[in-house]
This record gives C-alpha cells, sequence and structure tokens, in this order.
C-alpha cells in the first residue's frame, strides 16, 4: 500500500483559495491604481475646438421681468381714430352702403374689421384702404347687404 503525505497544522486547515486570493489582490491593485489608468486619448480629426453642446436647463425666474402685461398695442379705440363726413363720404354711404374713417397708420385691414365689428356691431363685407397725402390712413369700410350704413351713420352721429 503506497503511503500519502497529508498537510498538517496550518496548511491543512486552510483549503484550496488560490482564485479567491489572486481576485481580491487585482482588486486591491485596482483601488489603488484607478480604473482610468489606461485610458487612450480620443482622437481628434480637425484642427479646430468646437466647445461641446451641454445641458441646458430652462428657465425658472424668481420673479417676473415685467409687474405686469402691457395692454393691447392696438385695441379698436386706437384703430379707429375719427369717422369722415366729408360730402364724399356722405355719397358713399347713401350709394354705396359704404362706412368711411380714418384710422392708424399701422392698423391693418384685419384690425379693422375687428375694431368696425365690436364698436358697431356690423359686419364688413370689404374693407379699402389708402394713405392720404397728409400722412393718414383712411379706411372704406363696405359693410354687409343686411346691414344699413346710414343707420350706422346716424347711430354714429356723422350726419
Amino acid at each position: 500500500m503506497a503511503t500519502t503525505k497529508t498537510a498538517k497544522g496550518k496548511a491543512a486547515a486552510r483549503p484550496n483559495t488560490g482564485g479567491k486570493d489572486a481576485k481580491a489582490k487585482a482588486a486591491k491593485k485596482a483601488a489603488l491604481q484607478g480604473v482610468h489608468s489606461h485610458a487612450r486619448r480620443k482622437p481628434r480629426f480637425s484642427v479646430t475646438f468646437r466647445r461641446p453642446k451641454t445641458l441646458k436647463l430652462s428657465r425658472a425666474p424668481k420673479y417676473p421681468r415685467k409687474s405686469i402685461p402691457h395692454a393691447p398695442r392696438m385695441d379698436e379705440y386706437r384703430t379707429i381714430v375719427s369717422p369722415l363726413n366729408t360730402e364724399s363720404a356722405m355719397k358713399k354711404i347713401e350709394e354705396h352702403n359704404t362706412l368711411v374713417f380714418i384710422v392708424d397708420i399701422r392698423a391693418n385691414k384685419r384690425q379693422i374689421k375687428e375694431a368696425v365689428k365690436k364698436l358697431y356691431d356690423v359686419q364688413a363685407a370689404k374693407i379699402n384702404t389708402l394713405i392720404r397725402p397728409d400722412g393718414k390712413k383712411k379706411a372704406y369700410v363696405r359693410l354687409a347687404s343686411d346691414h344699413d350704413a346710414l343707420d350706422v351713420a346716424n347711430k354714429v352721429s356723422m350726419r
């Protein structure tokens, strides 16, 4: 019968832990050196440096920059300056169912139409505008067929 040698003492008490010991030493080495010790430099293919676009947070202001919002810049009272009651304007009222107004120079046809609708409760069919030689804007407001320009002119006290 062959005799086998057996380990005595501390070697017998400790089973085979070679794999765990190596793993622990590798972890210790990584912790001491740091994991970024072998980082490669990123190759750059352009000579100009472009700053990377980073996180842009949405604004969260602590207080409003304006205390109150401003009033509308072009409301109906500012759009229509005055009705025009010249002889030719009266002829337009009687024959063509058209009112004539002096309007703000910056007002467009849509704003004039809305202003006439709000102020006089009439529906405008068509609006023609022109700028007079004195620099004021004149608007010819043709009313819809169901409204009479003479009644509206009397209500506005143009006559």
